[in-house]
């Protein structure tokens, strides 16, 4: 391999790496805002659940050039502050779990974030939108997700006895979605110790006062 084949690999993984950092960064900035949710869940005496959906596409996931990726190299704090505001800007709905207070069993954060921005963007396809969640989604989730073609789903802490993601279903898996019209891509784990945390907490309180 040629010095410059060399020095164009290193090059393409930096700019991969970058951009894997940034997507995680991203992350992690709209989980906090669900996590934000699910305390407001918690306090309301709901099962602490929050959801953020958000539109565009991140600078993580778009193409660098290599003039782009020379000069993103050094991310400053001002840049990062920049980036927060960006990605704020963005977020077209949230809200938390509230099927006690509404009397809506089918009111979970999904659903709610989902109609929200339903209603906010006069459209009941969510094109391009990646929805944040703190728990993951049941089996109900999973089916509005697809019919509102949602592109992506993050969630934080696993659900083992009703996630449909990979823990009691796995329902985007190939084998098991051919019925779907629509699949989504997906993570799990993100900020996974803070939602399961609330999680714990909040059940804990529930059986002292029964």
């Amino acid at each position: 391999m040629s010095q410059q084949s060399q020095n164009q690999q290193s090059q393409n993984q930096q700019c991969q790496d970058q951009q894997s950092k940034g997507q995680q960064r991203e992350d992690e900035f709209f989980m906090r805002m669900a996590l934000a949710q699910a305390e407001e869940a918690a306090g309301l005496g709901e099962v602490p659940v929050g959801a953020v959906l958000v539109f565009a596409t991140s600078k993580a996931e778009a193409q660098v050039s290599e003039a782009e990726f020379a000069e993103t190299t050094a991310i400053s704090e001002a840049s990062q502050i920049s980036d927060e505001a960006e990605w704020a800007a963005r977020v077209v709905a949230q809200a938390h779990n509230c099927p006690i207070k509404s009397h809506d069993p089918t009111a979970h954060a999904e659903i709610e974030a989902i109609r929200q921005a339903a209603r906010e963007t006069s459209n009941y396809r969510l094109d391009g939108a990646t929805l944040y969640v703190t728990l993951e989604p049941c089996t109900m989730c999973v089916g509005a997700l697809v019919h509102a073609r949602v592109r992506r789903v993050v969630f934080a802490a696993s659900e083992p006895k009703a996630g449909a993601l990979k823990s009691a279903r796995a329902l985007m898996d190939a084998e098991q979605s051919g019925y779907f019209n629509h699949r989504f891509e997906w993570q799990g784990g993100v900020l996974e110790s803070e939602a399961s945390t609330m999680l714990s907490a909040f059940f804990k309180q529930r059986r002292l006062k029964l």
